[in-house]
């Protein structure tokens, strides 16, 4: 029978990882559930149900993303001050779940916008503590491979949430409401597993009390042109929810947009693990510069695409590029902070990359309004193309 963690058993493996890394894995897997079986009708219910534009449709994303994403910084912080970093990722992911029944009662779009944010509120407490336990528990030289693990059970879920949307809206006639409503069952049983099966050593007083204040002065140089060269590439990389309305604008019926966004969750679920294995090898510096490119030249594609028929390669090549670039990007960082300062650190990071997606996604919403689809795509390319030239000038070593 799979018991609680203890502290007796916190080194224990299952499957060849470290519990907590495989319950972290498992948590994140039925929270995607939830959220994937939202989040790509989304878009669709502001657009054709509330008949919002792309513009306010960019601001709800960026907004939703980045006031949020300012608790990051702190929640990882306190999670470094106070030891107590299950209790935060607890906190988040069920504050996260409380959003599902604000959008499944939305009548206008300040209601999703508002649904939206509880949701990233939540994440904003959980992410960097939840990184931190990750971290803390994957062996040193294998961080690659843990958080490529933890990205694959993550996209696994991705894969599944919007399945079961896409058999919802077949069987009761594109009821967005029924989905929003059932995407609470995974949401809660991922809270569960939080509570009862995740543990962690307590810090001594000592330990605690050798803790700094915020400043970046306990951080590196290129720990700090990292943030920035994150930070370019976020402002450029527009919320998904634009790929999902260019599926549309290419011509994609509504109810076979979810399967779409599942396949682009399958590749970048079956593409994580052995990804991140590849740039513990390689090298991740290496993996993060190939990731930006990639991530350009699909932009690009997105540009230039002129009928449905290119959408499902387009998204299966973006599900490689979040597999070679979202655990590395994270696995990379670690490598940059100071031990003792690892939730602080990812904090930062997901701080940085949430504040940068109100501008991006803003721009990217009037450049739609103004100019068309295709100025949005060609915007995140360029930014893509900067980013890794100057990853490669800034950023030289790690420890």
């Amino acid at each position: 029978m799979f018991q609680p963690l203890n502290s007796k058993t916190e080194h224990k493996k299952i499957f060849g990882f470290q519990k907590n890394v495989f319950v972290a894995g498992l948590v994140s897997l039925f929270m995607d559930i939830s959220s994937e079986m939202i989040y790509p009708l989304v878009p669709l219910f502001l657009a054709t149900v509330l008949g919002t534009t792309k513009t306010t449709i960019g601001l709800i994303e960026g907004i939703a993303e980045s006031t949020a994403s300012i608790l990051k910084v702190f929640s990882g912080y306190l999670s470094d001050v106070l030891g107590r970093r299950k209790l935060l990722m607890a906190i988040g992911y069920g504050v996260s779940v409380l959003s599902r029944p604000v959008t499944a009662l939305s009548t206008t779009w300040f209601h999703v916008l508002f649904a939206r944010f509880v949701d990233r509120f939540g994440k904003g407490i959980r992410t960097a503590p939840r990184d931190a336990i990750i971290a803390d528990s994957a062996d040193g030289n294998n961080l690659g491979r843990a958080f490529g693990f933890h990205r694959t059970m993550d996209t696994i879920g991705a894969v599944i949430g919007p399945a079961i949307a896409f058999f919802i809206l077949l069987l009761f006639a594109n009821n967005f409401r029924l989905v929003f409503w059932l995407s609470l069952i995974p949401g809660i049983i991922a809270v569960i597993l939080i509570v009862f099966f995740i543990t962690e050593k307590r810090k001594t007083r000592d330990e605690l009390a050798k803790l700094p204040k915020i400043t970046f002065k306990d951080f590196n140089g290129d720990f700090r042109h990292y943030i920035v060269v994150i930070a370019l590439f976020s402002i450029g990389n527009t919320s998904d929810a634009f790929l999902i309305l260019r599926a549309e604008n290419l011509g994609v019926s509504k109810e076979y947009i979810p399967i779409i966004y599942l396949m682009f969750n399958l590749v970048y679920s079956v593409s994580s693990m052995p990804l991140g294995i590849l740039a513990d090898k390689i090298g991740m510096r290496k993996m993060i510069i190939l990731g930006f490119i990639f991530y350009a030249l699909i932009y690009f594609g997105f540009g230039i695409a002129d009928s449905s028929f290119y959408v499902l390669p387009l998204f299966c090549l973006y599900g490689i590029f979040k597999g070679m670039s979202e655990g590395t990007q994270r696995a990379y960082l670690a490598t940059l902070a100071p031990p003792e300062r690892k939730a602080t650190a990812f904090g930062v990071y997901h701080t940085v990359v949430g504040i940068s997606l109100l501008p991006a996604s803003i721009i990217g919403g009037i450049l739609w309004d103004k100019i068309g689809a295709e100025a949005t795509f060609f915007y995140g390319a360029v930014t893509g193309f900067i980013s890794a030239v100057l990853f490669i000038l800034l950023v030289r070593n790690s420890r």
